[in-house]
């Protein structure tokens, strides 16, 4: 997860938690909040969502199931 901490960025970071309960993956969530570490995932807008080191959202709120998708592959 990508952003500053924004209300966006909560919802965000909610849906993703559900997503990961609901597939019933292993899965780490972080919540990387400095804008340099953010550009540096070639993120330019907020929310973001990285999963396995690529950028699957930038500037939405993802879907649960969309998000769900990423996840199970």
């Amino acid at each position: 997860m990508l952003g500053p901490g924004c209300p966006k960025c909560q919802q965000t970071e909610k849906i993703f938690k559900e997503a990961v309960a609901e597939a019933g993956v292993d899965a780490v969530i972080g919540h990387v909040t400095d804008a340099m570490d953010i550009a540096g995932y070639g993120a330019f807008g907020t929310p973001a969502v990285v999963v396995d080191g690529e950028v699957k959202s930038v500037g939405k709120i993802p879907k649960k199931e969309e998000v769900k998708t990423w996840l199970v592959g």
